[in-house]
């Protein structure tokens, strides 16, 4: 299994990430970033890339479209022992992105505010970072995926260890990424089924 090389880290609890991420940049790992979480890691020294110098294509769409592109999925989800995935990469210019650090958008914080519109809350629906972890999660043979700060220790004790995380590791982070998902999506699915389409006023 070869070392960490590139990693991508988009958060909303941004907690601990100073550390992890200077732990990352000192074991030669090149850091992809968005927003926020780019600017936090910047303001604390790390050198980080964004997304859209990246793909070479920008945020666009209110930051709907971030990490929405072939340069980033093809980087998670190509099997590193498959020939024909590695020719494709190399054919179309693809870099293997081998962890990601993602957490979703707070759906659940927003809605449990008052007043909550419907607006609001679709807006706070996350489409890519769940895109990214699914594929990081399938492709766990190849990817290390990180939903839990309290993770971050366990990963870079592994990589100081021997530049990667051990196949058991991916798959039990794996497995967290599904059970994440799986609740996201349920509790999206409990509040939207709260309203009454007759009677709400941004339906009719």
């Amino acid at each position: 299994m070869k070392k960490i090389e590139r990693a991508l880290i988009s958060l909303t609890d941004k907690a601990g990430i100073e550390e992890f991420a200077r732990q990352l940049e000192e074991l030669g790992v090149e850091i992809l970033s968005t927003g926020g979480t780019a600017k936090k890691m910047r303001e604390s020294g790390i050198k980080v890339m964004d997304v859209s110098e990246f793909t070479g294509f920008p945020e666009m769409l209110d930051g709907r479209v971030k990490t929405l592109h072939p340069k980033v999925h093809g980087g998670i989800l190509a099997q590193k022992s498959n020939p024909e995935h590695l020719a494709q990469m190399a054919a179309h210019g693809l870099k293997p992105i081998d962890l990601i650090a993602v957490n979703l958008y707070a759906f659940e914080k927003t809605v449990a505010k008052g007043g909550c519109s419907l607006a609001d809350a679709i807006e706070n629906i996350d489409i890519g970072g769940p895109t990214m972890l699914r594929a990081a999660a399938k492709n766990y043979r190849d990817v290390t995926v990180l939903v839990d700060p309290a993770d971050y220790p366990q990963v870079i004790k592994e990589m100081l260890a021997s530049g990667n995380t051990t196949l058991k590791t991916r798959f039990t982070l794996a497995r967290k990424v599904f059970a994440l998902t799986s609740y996201y999506d349920t509790a999206i699915s409990a509040w939207l089924e709260k309203i009454d389409v007759d009677t709400h006023p941004e339906l009719n």
